[in-house]
């Protein structure tokens, strides 16, 4: 394959110009080539096979330069200045070797003379062959540039959006911290032993916490962590709080990723109030994890202002990122209650 390449190929290159001018010309002037004198179709035909060796060469230096010269990167304007280049080399070539050849074969009855038609011909077949060789040879450089684009900026994306997750991990561990904190420091003075649970059950917490969040983990998982916030939780509400939770038990080998669920129940526990009703519940409805928190709250107006802190915001985002367009979620204001509903698609 190589020898045909390198020395075979292009001299069928220079004949494919040669045939395909003469064609065109011997059809408009209505004259057989091979009528005329050997000597003449001897000269053009050995012209055209040297044309053809120095133009593949020429295109294959051509090629090398435009690699070493600029990187390779799809884009139209490289290939247009690519093909100018390769264009313009060609153009001088034969017009070098087949302008003053034609003139030399007819110099007998009108010398240093060449017709328009055959300046024309000379200039469009072999251009026009040489775009068509561009194509081909260099389709798989830009095919490969163009498929290490798309590579490269989905890798750049991935970055962003592992860099961008991150943050909003370290973002709301801190959120997370100064919350469950709060709730044990409240216990120390009154209830040592509690105290003490409550530390080793955040601890637990914590330690689910620094799980990687771009990974997913059955569904279970998270609603065992959940189980254990709500009970830590508890401990600083009120008496007067009427809680309920229900889970539904299809709930078991679904993946989704952690900690999606729990802004919305901090939410709920932050700003319950009025009548301190609180229901959390989860249930799998066609294909979808439909996962609601309602709670009572006191002043409506201010709290649907201050639910849009730190930690529903984050959560938006995370799913915007981690979920995109396979998710929804619902912040309602039902009267004297709020009410957050979020659906995820999950996986199996």
């Amino acid at each position: 394959m190589n020898f045909f390449r390198k020395y075979i190929f292009p001299a069928l290159y220079g004949l494919l110009v040669y045939f395909t001018i003469r064609l065109l010309h011997d059809t408009d002037v209505h004259q057989r080539f091979w009528e005329r004198e050997f000597y003449i179709n001897a000269v053009e035909l050995a012209c055209s096979i040297i044309v053809g060796y120095i133009a593949i060469g020429l295109f294959r230096r051509l090629f090398k330069y435009f690699d070493s010269r600029w990187p390779v990167r799809f884009c139209y304007q490289g290939v247009a200045r690519e093909l100018a280049i390769l264009v313009g080399a060609n153009l001088v070539l034969v017009n070098l070797v087949f302008v003053p050849m034609d003139m030399a074969l007819h110099a007998d009855w009108k010398p240093w003379y060449i017709s328009g038609a055959d300046v024309a011909d000379i200039n469009m077949i072999p251009t026009l062959y040489a775009i068509v060789y561009y194509g081909i040879v260099r389709s798989s450089t830009w095919l490969k540039a163009y498929v290490d684009n798309k590579v490269q900026l989905e890798k750049v994306t991935n970055q962003q959006l592992e860099t961008e997750l991150k943050f909003l991990k370290a973002q709301y561990h801190p959120h997370f911290l100064f919350n469950a904190l709060n709730t044990i420091y409240f216990q120390m003075d009154e209830d040592t032993e509690g105290a003490k649970r409550s530390i080793e059950k955040f601890s637990e917490l914590l330690r689910y916490q620094l799980y990687d969040q771009q990974q997913q983990v059955p569904v279970m998982q998270e609603i065992e962590y959940l189980q254990s916030f709500i009970e830590l939780q508890k401990i600083r509400s009120t008496d007067k709080l009427k809680l309920k939770v229900d889970f539904d038990k299809k709930l078991n080998g679904q993946l989704v990723y952690p900690l999606l669920f729990l802004p919305l129940v901090e939410n709920a526990f932050k700003f319950v109030g009025g009548n301190y009703e609180m229901q959390v519940e989860a249930k799998v409805i066609d294909g979808q994890i439909d996962f609601r928190v309602e709670n009572s709250v006191p002043q409506l107006e201010e709290t649907i202002k201050k639910a849009g802190g730190i930690g529903l915001e984050n959560l938006k985002r995370r799913l915007d990122l981690l979920y995109p367009g396979k998710h929804s979620l619902l912040l309602e204001n039902k009267g004297d209650h709020f009410k957050a509903e979020l659906k995820l698609q999950y996986e199996r």
